[in-house]
């Protein structure tokens, strides 16, 4: 009497050739694998529906209140102020160390400042939360290094673009003007129509470049505004963290300009004060952001925010007392 088959994985096996407890002991594991097959599809199936409907992150468009970000971003600092002012003091320090040695200042963008602003932001969005935070997690953003080193690296291409041809026009100044001193014999200080000329369209040149890179790195601080915050917060691609950081950028773009300038304005306050005061401002500067990126991206069940919350409605108790 043959024994019956068994499909399995779209494969169906015949076992006429084994002994009656050999084909026992045959269909127990069959049974087995074909249960942990389930088991896998199901997971499959979870996976899939996770990816399509629980990463599908939603967004508000015009709710950004600058002003409101900035007095909340204070309020959520006040009471661990030095921790925040350490922590931006080292990343700072790091930066600026690492940029000052040749060819790497480049490099530098992508794989330490990303990764060290990303650690500030996975700090401040966790004190929102009410959640503890501590003076270490400022590294947090190493433990997703790549992802977040991705959208360093992007986010700094017209940094590595604007170098590169700073690099260019001071090598052609330099020809231009050892050529001027092969041609004059070391006498610097004769000038003619040409040399005005060439002067004259340098200083050109370097305006133009300068307007066109001001105008492009508005829209460039809008476009990744939420990328680092997202790919911290939400488990998503680089590339999907910039694209939806896109999205709420440009549909909050009143607000982000607003906000880059008050900013920028504290920023210079701060460097007007003996060139020291702008490392006592930087921990508002990256607290009013976070506040503009949870304004965009509430929390779940928390309604959008466009005036100023009272105090303690972030989190715990801070704000109280002003």
């Amino acid at each position: 009497m043959p024994v019956p088959g068994y499909p399995v994985a779209g494969i169906f096996l015949t076992v006429s050739s084994f002994k009656q407890d050999e084909v026992s002991l045959l269909r127990t594991i069959l049974f087995e694998y074909e249960g942990l097959l389930g088991v896998v599809s199901k997971r499959f199936e979870l996976t899939r529906f996770y990816h399509r409907y629980m990463t599908n992150i939603q967004f508000y468009k015009g709710v950004i209140d600058a002003t409101g970000c900035i007095s909340n971003g204070w309020n959520l600092l006040k009471q661990n102020y030095w921790m925040y002012f350490g922590i931006c003091l080292l990343s700072a320090f790091a930066i600026m160390i690492l940029s000052c040695i040749p060819c790497l200042n480049i490099l530098v963008t992508g794989l330490v400042n990303a990764p060290l602003i990303a650690g500030i932001y996975y700090v401040l969005l966790r004190e929102m939360r009410g959640e503890p935070v501590e003076f270490g997690m400022m590294f947090k953003g190493f433990e997703r290094f790549v992802p977040v080193m991705v959208v360093g690296f992007i986010q700094a291409i017209p940094s590595i673009i604007f170098t590169i041809l700073q690099w260019a026009l001071d090598l052609g100044r330099l020809a231009a003007q050892i050529s001027q001193g092969a041609r004059r014999r070391g006498d610097f200080y004769q000038a003619d129509e040409t040399d005005i000329a060439i002067a004259g369209g340098l200083i050109a040149l370097y305006i133009v470049i300068a307007v066109i890179f001001f105008i492009f790195s508005i829209a460039w601080y809008i476009t990744f505004a939420f990328a680092l915050p997202l790919v911290m917060e939400h488990d998503i691609s680089p590339i999907d963290a910039i694209k939806l950081s896109a999205k709420a950028g440009w549909g909050n773009v009143g607000g982000l300009i607003v906000l880059m300038i008050l900013n920028g304005l504290m920023l210079i306050a701060g460097v007007f004060v003996f060139c020291i005061g702008v490392f006592f401002v930087l921990p508002l500067y990256y607290a009013s952001c976070a506040f503009a990126y949870r304004q965009v991206f509430p929390m779940l069940g928390q309604a959008p925010q466009t005036v100023p919350p009272p105090p303690g409605n972030y989190a715990g108790n801070f704000g109280q007392g002003m």
